[in-house]
């Protein structure tokens, strides 16, 4: 699973990253990212890339209201080319969320214990995403959304949980944004659990546990 994250790179150094053009001005900062919160996402239409904001929790195209996404902030790798809710987007909706690092929760008794995970050359992660655009029936707003694909735990993070977010290597970039790319056996290849090497867990601060706490020493390492 993944419930939380964040991103404090601006737009515009994200899109030197990826080779990208910047279609929004956020400043980043965003120290603890949280469903139903606009994040940055990197798509491609037409040929064109682009860093952009989309809505965390997927809203299908043919859902009726749009509380459906607080329950679509997470898609399994698994099951993605046969879940009703998210196979369209599989196939022509791929986009790639960069994060500075994600949070996971270990527990202890009854507390939650947030850990950060994160690279340790302190480059982002490319997280595989889907969106998707739906029209809401009584405004006609198109609102664009998106979810994270997650799969089984690597060594690391299986230290704390069982599940994690699908991390694409950049090598693999253009071929999990392409709408064109729709070979699935291609693409569920990409699905698999990034090797541990070069990530870095660490435990950080129960604030994380309050989305309205965003500051940057949410990710500082917890002292002793």
């Amino acid at each position: 699973m993944c419930g939380r994250f964040a991103q404090q790179r601006p737009a515009s150094e994200l899109a030197q990253i990826f080779d990208a053009e910047p279609l929004v001005a956020d400043p980043g900062d965003h120290f603890n990212v949280a469903p139903t919160n606009e994040a940055m996402v990197v798509v491609e239409k037409e040929g064109r890339r682009a860093v952009t904001s989309y809505r965390w929790g997927l809203i299908p195209h043919w859902a009726e209201d749009r509380s459906i996404g607080q329950r679509m902030i997470n898609a399994r790798a698994e099951t993605l080319a046969t879940s009703g809710a998210f196979r369209d987007s599989f196939r022509r909706r791929r986009c790639l969320v960069p994060v500075d690092a994600f949070y996971e929760w270990r527990r202890e008794g009854g507390l939650r214990l947030p850990h950060a995970i994160r690279r340790e050359d302190g480059q982002p992660l490319a997280l595989a995403g889907l969106w998707s655009g739906w029209r809401d029936p009584e405004t006609a707003e198109v609102v664009r959304t998106f979810t994270i694909v997650t799969t089984r735990s690597n060594e690391l993070v299986a230290s704390i949980h069982d599940r994690m977010p699908v991390v694409i290597p950049p090598d693999a970039w253009g071929r999990w944004l392409d709408p064109e790319a729709g070979d699935v056996a291609e693409l569920n290849g990409l699905l698999v659990p990034a090797e541990p090497s070069g990530l870095v867990l660490y435990p950080v601060s129960r604030r994380v546990n309050n989305v309205r706490n965003d500051e940057r020493e949410l990710l500082e390492p917890l002292a002793g």
